[in-house]
């Protein structure tokens, strides 16, 4: 069997501040799109590529726009004849055009949380259903919240019977502890993370407006690096213990590469490019890193790094050259970070309790009242007085990579299954109970055809009610294929975005086949049945003109929908497609993003576009709610209990699913230089290119 060429995982995705950027487009074109088929039968990647690409200067961002688009989704109607389609997209790009013309800006909200003290009347209904709440809706009154954030947080709800951390239960249990009059404050336990910049600035924004309540918020970190201290710096207080681990060294960005392995084995990867800064492949079939990967590599982090840099040296109100200089002195020492007011003091975590007793009025003697996080997600927002109004607002959380039907081994929060979320977006648009919806995005991408199915469902229903994609740490590729059929885009600063790309090729293994006496003979008819079956020879070159050309197809159609969508001229969309993976402040100044925040400014702007106050309350109506599997009930974790590991469940399911194009982000692997001392550099790269099939 001919072996597919897949692109690599993404870590550490970043994010920047929450400035507000908009793009306002004047007299929006669009080149003719003509719909083709895709060729089947060629495996296609389409996938991220580095790109250097200088702005254009008629996209420039303008603080807080947006722009309205108003192509319909008829151009691309799949049912139509291609001459039919191709009149269709005549005829709606001069419709663009001349209502461009008179296209105004919109200014969106900045949905920021604003702490609005409940009236008496407000205060007294709050008191009476505490009194009439269920056993686990109720609190100690002067509790504290605990809330250890540690390891992956998924970005999907968790049932009560899955482990792991919620990003949206993390932000609703901020919002209800800052109205509950039960909580006291929040000790805030930060350690080791694993996600992506975009989950790490949502959380530090419900920092922020959760000391607006006048409620302390108290750190503890005792394993300190960039990312954890970019959160604990949200805090009032840091505290630490003497033996803490501090590694605030820097960040770095590595990229593997397997041509060197796979030649000595007698493997040869055959790789047909689009694009000239097109890198997908480069792990496969290089031994060191192209320029244009360099350069786009270096901007992303220059970008993370630069931002990091500005946001910790506003909140220790030091200037940016001091902290980089303290950085740069690989300063270790707990005792050196509290004399540079990096830190409050140096404790254990018993003793920083003490000193909450003591702030609280409670007893030495006695036990300070805590709730977990686990305990007061369960607390509902009624509760607290904190329930929506009667206006509803879908929301269809998609986490993971994409593909177009469930697996047998697939768990309900394995990724994204393309059928699933088609039948959610149906449901919502044929339902009149909904005013907006909300699609939340974090995928790298996967299954270009998953992809484009889903793009065309959000399109009609954009074209019934407004609809808002809301990015977290990466939408990209086919990630960003879906976004792009909303219509209005937000995305945080270091969003991973666009990725606009394919590559193609497949595994030449005649010489490996030589090397160990094996032997495949096949008979075909047909003159191009042999194009994926024959991987013991290298292509024909009638073949690799095939590959080259189904290849070119498949782009021209994500980047024609990709102008589409957006409204923008073909030519432009050239120049910021070619697979080049964008943070989202860069994406939205290239027109690709129409704002800057997080999840609560997608509903600001959701209620704006359904014609809804700002001040008035709605109701968000999660359609992605997990139904927990058995093994989960009966252990609690993500894993089966017979001992299948999940990791090894998701890498089977990338097998079993990787039959035809793919829109996949590359791989851009994010450390910080303190991990790289206790993983195996070859067990890294085996990770790397497993997690890349």
């Amino acid at each position: 069997m001919s072996k597919l060429l897949q692109c690599s995982h993404i870590t550490s995705t970043p994010q920047f501040t929450r400035t507000l950027s908009s793009v306002i487009l004047t007299k929006p074109q669009l080149r003719h799109f003509q719909a083709s088929p895709l060729c089947t039968k060629p495996r296609i990647f389409v996938c991220a590529s580095p790109v250097q690409v200088t702005p254009f200067l008629p996209y420039l961002p303008d603080v807080s726009r947006g722009f309205k688009r108003t192509l319909s989704a008829r151009a691309f109607d799949d049912s139509s004849p291609p001459n039919e389609t191709l009149e269709k997209a005549q005829e709606t790009e001069t419709d663009s055009n001349a209502e461009g013309e008179n296209t105004e800006a919109v200014e969106y909200p900045t949905g920021e949380f604003e702490y609005v003290e409940f009236g008496v009347w407000k205060k007294l209904g709050v008191k009476l259903r505490m009194l009439v709440a269920l056993p686990w809706n109720r609190v100690r009154k002067g509790s504290v919240l605990t809330m250890k954030l540690r390891g992956q947080i998924s970005d999907q709800l968790k049932s009560r019977f899955s482990s792991g951390l919620s990003l949206p239960q993390i932000c609703e249990n901020f919002m209800k502890a800052a109205y509950d009059p039960r909580i006291s404050g929040i000790y805030l336990h930060i350690d080791s993370l694993n996600c992506g910049w975009g989950k790490v600035e949502e959380i530090r924004r419900h920092i922020l407006d959760f000391k607006k309540s006048g409620k302390f918020i108290v750190g503890y970190v005792p394993t300190c690096q960039e990312k954890e201290y970019y959160l604990a710096s949200a805090c009032q207080e840091i505290y630490a213990p003497p033996s803490a681990y501090f590694s605030l060294y820097g960040l770095t960005v590595q990229a593997s590469f397997l041509g060197g392995v796979l030649e000595k084995l007698g493997v040869e990867p055959q790789i047909q490019r689009i694009g000239k800064y097109k890198s997908a492949g480069d792990q496969l079939m290089r031994k060191t890193m192209s320029e244009e990967n360099c350069e786009m590599l270096t901007a992303i982090l220059d970008n993370i790094y630069g931002n990091w840099l500005e946001r910790v040296s506003s909140t220790l109100g030091k200037k940016r050259e001091d902290v980089e200089s303290f950085v740069n002195d690989g300063v270790f020492q707990v005792e050196r970070l509290k004399e540079e007011g990096w830190i409050t003091n140096i404790c254990y975590d018993d003793e920083v309790i003490s000193m909450l007793k003591e702030k609280l009025g409670v007893q030495k003697d006695k036990k300070l009242p805590m709730v977990d996080y686990k305990k007061y997600s369960k607390v509902g927002k009624w509760t607290v007085g904190l329930s929506g109004g009667k206006d509803l607002v879908a929301v269809i959380r998609a986490s993971g990579s994409i593909s177009r039907v469930k697996s047998s081994l697939s768990s309900p929060s394995s990724g994204i299954v393309g059928e699933q979320i088609v039948e959610k977006i149906r449901s919502v648009r044929e339902s009149k109970k909904y005013k907006a919806a909300i699609i939340r995005i974090d995928s790298p991408g996967g299954d270009a055809l998953a992809s484009d199915l889903m793009w065309r469902e959000i399109r009609l229903l954009a074209a019934s009610k407004p609809v808002v994609a809301s990015m977290a740490d990466v939408a990209a590729s086919g990630g960003y294929y879906m976004a792009m059929a909303a219509g209005a885009i937000v995305a945080e600063d270091l969003t991973l975005t666009g990725s606009i790309g394919v590559v193609t090729g497949k595994f030449n293994l005649g010489n490996l086949y030589q090397k160990i006496g094996f032997n495949k003979e096949i008979i075909s008819r047909g003159r191009f049945a042999e194009l994926l079956a024959a991987e013991q020879r290298p292509f024909r070159p009638d073949e690799m003109e095939l590959f080259a050309k189904s290849a070119q197809n498949a782009y021209r159609q994500f980047r024609d929908k990709a102008a589409f969508s957006r409204s923008m001229h073909v030519d432009k969309m050239e120049e910021v497609a070619q697979g080049r993976v964008w943070t989202g402040k860069d994406a939205a100044s290239r027109g690709l993003v129409d704002a800057i925040g997080g999840f609560s400014r997608a509903i600001a702007i959701a209620k704006q576009k359904a014609n809804i106050p700002q001040d008035r309350q709605v109701t968000l109506v999660e359609l992605s709610r997990p139904s927990p599997t058995l093994p989960e009930i009966l252990s609690g974790i993500g894993s089966s209990v017979i001992g299948v590991d999940r990791t090894l469940k998701e890498l089977l399911q990338e097998l079993t699913f990787s039959e035809g194009v793919q829109a996949r982000m590359d791989g851009i692997m994010f450390q910080r230089l303190g991990e790289s001392n206790y993983r195996s550099p070859l067990l890294s790269l085996i990770r790397d290119y497993l997690s890349s099939l």
